[in-house]
Parts: structure tokens; C-alpha cells; sequence
């Protein structure tokens, strides 16, 4: 049985304890793996020097790649502990040891590129979108534009010393929280006790102080977990999962998944590239149609087995496109579920023994599976696993993935 340990004190140490054996405490390392275009995952010296070209840049890596921290420090005081945030474009670095600061990389300049942002100094908390980068300090807050070279922030507001309310959990934020576009504060009921929030471009979910779950924003596609596609302004809890304590909340594009106390996990919303793990009609077709061009041979339906089965034998499977309201999906059977991040059209779930399970669109490489193949079928990244590491958390851009691990070794 794994040991339950606060999560930041266990992201930050990387130590823990597995049936009572004392493993040792090795520095958290991070990887990435899926769309590079911006340099995100990893830089070529040559895009370093300003040459940037598809031939200098690697636009797909499917090999899990362990990030570079090799930034400057004469501001910031750095050590080895971090934690990431993503967008489509961009990666941010959030350092909270030292002097605690966050270092931009991607679609950034050269010259801030992993370096720490001075305006960042003494930050407790960041998030980051393809506009804006939100800095939570202990008395303030502080949206910057980062399409815009400004000496001012677009937004702040500041924060009551010393509040007896829960520490700021971006993008929650005291009475509301913050969105990827103006208006950038939104107000929240408080009456919702409101522990944790995911935001997608178009629809949030929302985790209670009692694991309760809300949803809201566009739900063509399944995505509020309604059991319709209607939209919702305002926040509505997801009655399929009442009374069922929910620990962790996350959303991509279209779909939505949650992790209950329990370890298990519950997706619902678009399927259409597998990210549900979910079997897909519209992937299936795509990956056959793929094979037969390589193979030179027809194209033939999803639904349909190139040989005739006896009668008795014959089954249709099930394909199912949009999930409008919560499924449970069995990722393992030997184990639970810790963490789970989204991307755009994928998802990424931690167990407890840490390993990481990846699905759905995968051209980028963003499965990890060192190919470019999309799955319905949630799949251990061995990555990890041959180096002896041990996931402890995972944070999805919209077409990349990172993960942190720590290397095992017992005493």
C-alpha cells in the first residue's frame, strides 16, 4: 500500500515509502514528449543561436525527453524541485524553492527563453495560456499579456493579509477565479466551497470542498457530463457522480475525466480520437485506412472483420463517440488511479504504483510511446519503467505531455 503524503511536499522531494521499505530521495526530473514546434520539450543549439526552420526544430518527439533546466540563475536562486504548466505554444516552469520564480519556454523570445522572469520573483502559484501568464504572490495577483512587451500587468488584484480562507489554487482565486480570456476575473458563488478548477477553452469542471463535481460552458459534445449536449452558464453538478467523493478533476478540449477517492476513474465527453479510452469508430477508420495506404490494399469499414465468421460467432462492436455522461474506465486492474491531465485530444492518468498510462491522439508522439500512433486503449508508457523510475505527476499541453519521475531505489 502506497503511502499517503501532502502532494506538494511529494512533488517537490520525490520521496516516499512502499510497503514499509525506505526508498531514497533522488531529485524529480522532468520529461516531455509530442508537439516541440515551438521548442517547448527540447531546443537545438541552432534554434538557440536564432536560426529557426522545421529542419532545426524537432516538431514531434515520442520519445519521453527530460527537459532542460539549465537556466540562468544570476536573478533567482533555483534548486532542482519544479512543478510544470502548459498551453499549446508554451511551457512554464514554476520553481518554489529558493527564491521562487516561473521561467517561460516555447513560444517565447530568445532572450527570455528559460530564464527566470523578474517579474515573477517571490510568485507562489502560476498558470499559463496562449495570452496570458497568471502570477499568484501572498499579497497580489497578476495577469501579464505575453503577446505584448508591457512594464505593467493587464490585470491584478490584491489579496487581504494573512486570510483565513484555503491558500490560492490557480485558477481559483479568492471569490472567483481566473480565465484564459478577458474578462480575465470571473466571479464564483461561494456557496460552492469551491477546491479545485480546470478550465478548457470552452467548458470548466469544477471539484467541491466534499468532492462534489460541477461543470459548465459548451456541451455539444457530451462535455458537462449532463447526459445532453445543451450548454450550461452556469455551474450545474454532475448528478451521476453524487455522492461519490471525487480527489482529482481535469479537462481537455471536448472531454472530461475525474479521479474518485477510490483510485477509479470517470471520463466522459468527445471520443473521437480514443480520448476517452473508450472504443472509437471514427479511429478505428483512421488507423485502417492508414495501414491499407501503406499496405496498398482497400480500405475497409472499422465495423467490419476481412473475413467471414460463422454465424454463431459473428459480434458488432460497440463504437461510441460521444459519452454524455460519466463511464467508469478500468485503465488497470491491479491498481488505482493518483493523477490525471488532459490534452487537447488525449489523456494521461498516474497509478499508484507510478506507472503512466496514456490514450487517445497520438500523431505528435504525445502517448509517449516512442511511435506516432493514436490509441482508444489506455497503454503503460515503458519509458519509465526501463529507467527505473517512478511517475509522480503529469501535466498535458494541448498536443504534448510532461511527466515527472524520480528514480527508484530502495535502501
Amino acid at each position: 500500500m502506497l503511502a499517503t503524503f501532502n502532494s506538494s511536499w511529494f512533488k517537490l522531494l520525490g520521496i516516499f515509502t512502499l510497503n514499509q521499505t525506505e526508498v531514497k530521495a533522488f531529485p524529480m526530473r522532468w520529461f516531455g514528449f509530442g508537439f516541440n514546434a515551438f521548442g517547448q520539450i527540447c531546443v537545438h543549439e541552432e534554434l538557440i543561436k536564432g536560426v529557426w526552420s522545421d529542419a532545426v526544430n524537432e516538431v514531434k518527439v515520442s520519445t519521453p525527453t527530460e527537459l532542460d533546466n539549465q537556466v540562468d540563475t544570476s536573478d533567482c536562486c533555483l534548486t532542482t524541485g519544479y512543478q510544470i504548466r502548459a498551453s499549446w505554444s508554451r511551457r512554464a516552469s514554476l520553481h518554489l524553492d529558493g527564491d521562487s520564480c516561473a521561467c517561460l519556454a516555447g513560444f517565447v523570445s530568445n532572450e527570455s527563453c528559460g530564464k527566470p522572469m523578474k517579474e515573477s520573483r517571490g510568485c507562489k502559484d502560476a498558470i499559463v495560456s496562449e495570452s496570458y501568464l497568471t502570477l499568484a504572490f501572498s499579497d497580489r495577483l497578476e495577469s501579464w499579456d505575453l503577446q505584448k512587451k508591457e512594464q505593467t500587468p493587464s490585470w491584478s488584484m490584491k489579496l487581504k493579509p494573512h486570510s483565513s480562507g484555503p491558500p490560492v489554487n490557480l485558477p481559483l482565486v479568492p471569490g472567483g477565479y481566473i480565465a484564459m480570456k478577458p474578462p480575465l476575473y470571473r466571479l464564483l458563488s461561494p456557496h460552492l466551497r469551491a477546491k479545485s478548477l480546470a478550465l478548457s477553452a470552452e467548458h470548466a469542471i469544477l471539484l467541491t470542498a466534499s468532492g462534489a463535481v460541477y461543470t459548465w460552458g459548451l456541451g455539444s459534445h457530451g462535455q458537462l457530463g449532463h447526459g445532453g449536449l445543451t450548454s450550461e452558464e452556469e455551474p450545474r453538478a454532475v448528478e451521476a457522480l453524487w455522492g461519490m467523493p471525487m480527489s482529482c478533476i481535469a479537462t481537455g478540449g471536448w472531454h472530461t475525466v475525474c479521479v474518485s477517492d477510490g483510485g477509479d476513474l470517470y471520463v466522459w465527453g468527445w471520443n473521437n480520437s480514443g480520448q476517452l479510452g473508450l472504443p472509437s469508430q471514427g479511429l478505428r477508420k483512421t488507423l485502417l485506412q492508414q495501414s491499407s495506404q501503406l499496405a496498398g490494399a482497400p480500405c475497409q469499414d472499422a465495423s467490419t472483420t476481412p473475413t467471414e465468421e460463422p454465424e454463431e460467432e459473428k459480434h458488432e462492436e460497440v463504437f461510441i463517440s460521444i459519452q454524455a455522461f460519466p463511464a467508469l474506465l478500468d485503465v488497470t486492474p491491479s491498481c488505482e488511479i493518483r493523477t490525471v491531465s488532459c490534452g487537447c485530444r488525449h489523456t494521461a492518468a498516474v497509478t499508484t504504483t507510478g506507472d503512466l498510462y496514456t490514450w487517445g491522439w497520438g500523431d505528435y508522439g504525445q502517448l509517449g510511446h516512442q511511435t506516432f500512433i493514436s490509441s482508444d486503449e489506455p497503454q503503460r508508457v515503458e519509458f519509465f519503467r526501463e529507467q527505473q523510475m517512478r511517475v509522480v505527476d503529469v501535466v498535458c499541453g494541448a498536443w504534448n505531455t510532461f511527466a515527472a519521475g524520480v528514480k527508484e531505489e530502495v535502501a
